[in-house]
Order: C-alpha cells, then sequence, then structure tokens
C-alpha cells in the first residue's frame, strides 16, 4: 500500500476524532469552516447541509448551521496540523456520534470500534438499514483558501457504508487497488466500499 493512500486511511480512521494539540490555534469564523465544510458533498447537497465545527470558549463540535438535507458535515479541526473535512449520510449519526462521545469519554483507538459493534450486536446501537455515504477532503494544511473557497491539493475519498457486507455479498475484493473500488472491514457493523478517485 503505498503512502498516500496509507495517509488517508489514517485519516478516516481517526475520522471524526480530535487531536488536542498544546496551543490550539482559534477556529475560523463559522462562515469560513461551514464553506469548506461542505466542499466535499456533491454541489445540490451542499446548501441544506448540517454543519458541525468549533467555538473558541470550547474544544468540542457545536453546531454552526442546522440543515434540512440529508447530511451532517464536519469542519477542519484547528487542533490538527493538516486539513480534513467530511460529510456522512444522516442514517450514521449514531453511529459517529457515538464514537464522539466515546473518544471523548477517554477511549482509543480499536476500543472505540469495538464498543460500538458490541452495541450495534446488542441492538443498543442503530446502523443504516441500506448503504449510506460519506465524502471527505483530506490535506496538508493550507489546502483550504479562504478568500475563494476552494482547495488545492486537498485528496477526495469517497465511502459507502454498507453494515455487514462482505466480499461475497459485494463481489468486491478487500485489497485496495487504484482504480477501481474495493471493501474494508468486511463482516462488520462498518464495512465499507471504498473510492479514491487518486492515489
Amino acid at each position: 500500500m503505498n503512502s498516500r493512500l496509507r495517509c488517508l486511511f489514517s485519516a478516516l480512521a481517526l475520522f471524526p476524532a480530535s487531536v488536542a494539540a498544546q496551543a490550539t490555534p482559534a477556529p475560523a469564523p463559522d462562515a469560513e469552516q461551514i464553506t469548506a465544510a461542505v466542499l466535499p458533498l456533491p454541489t445540490e447537497f451542499r446548501e441544506s447541509a448540517r454543519v458541525l465545527g468549533y467555538h473558541a470558549d470550547a474544544h468540542k463540535l457545536v453546531e454552526l448551521r442546522a440543515g434540512s438535507g440529508p447530511f451532517t458535515c464536519l469542519a477542519a479541526d484547528p487542533a490538527n496540523k493538516g486539513f480534513h473535512v467530511a460529510c456522512y449520510h444522516k442514517s450514521l449519526e449514531p453511529f459517529m456520534a457515538r464514537g464522539r462521545e466515546l473518544r471523548a469519554g477517554g477511549v482509543k483507538g480499536d476500543q472505540v470500534d469495538s464498543a460500538r459493534f458490541a452495541e450495534v450486536r446488542k441492538g443498543k446501537l442503530k446502523m443504516p438499514t441500506q448503504a449510506a455515504s460519506l465524502y471527505s477532503l483530506t490535506g496538508a494544511a493550507g489546502s483550504f483558501n479562504a478568500s475563494t473557497g476552494t482547495t488545492t491539493g486537498a485528496r477526495a475519498l469517497f465511502v459507502v457504508y454498507m453494515p455487514g457486507a462482505t466480499t461475497a455479498t459485494t463481489g468486491l475484493s478487500a485489497k485496495p487497488a487504484e482504480g477501481t473500488p474495493w471493501i474494508m472491514f468486511p463482516g462488520t457493523p462498518k464495512a465499507h466500499i471504498m473510492f479514491v478517485p487518486k492515489m
């Protein structure tokens, strides 16, 4: 697996965790955070997306904008050195919100998924009954240009969650390959199809 692809996987694995820094920069203005956060989405979903971001008084996600559409978008965390924004379908909200809650409570790494998977099996945590999408952009610090509302050099990643899906049920390989979709975490509640336009 090449280094750029490994970087994308790392970003997704951390999503939507916060990495605290000793001197966290002040969050960008709400309007700027919102503009950046919705960029991963197809244009027809951007105006109606709910956006979560950051305020200077507390380093935790707050709602910057309510949304009437099917997506929730997460603004870039000012405590992280790079640029990462992501938007997920509303049917994934219980899973994503629970991950944030567990991390805030001190649960780390693979234990977050272990806890969520156990709750899914017990029926305590609801997962989508059909496919649910996630879109993200990941790049170096400075990838987002606030004056133009665009990114330069940020890499797109598209994900379709299909809880419980396997290589047998989808016909997809579990091996990453350039130019073709593959399945990650097959057979688990967070099984999903990966699409990386460019590696």
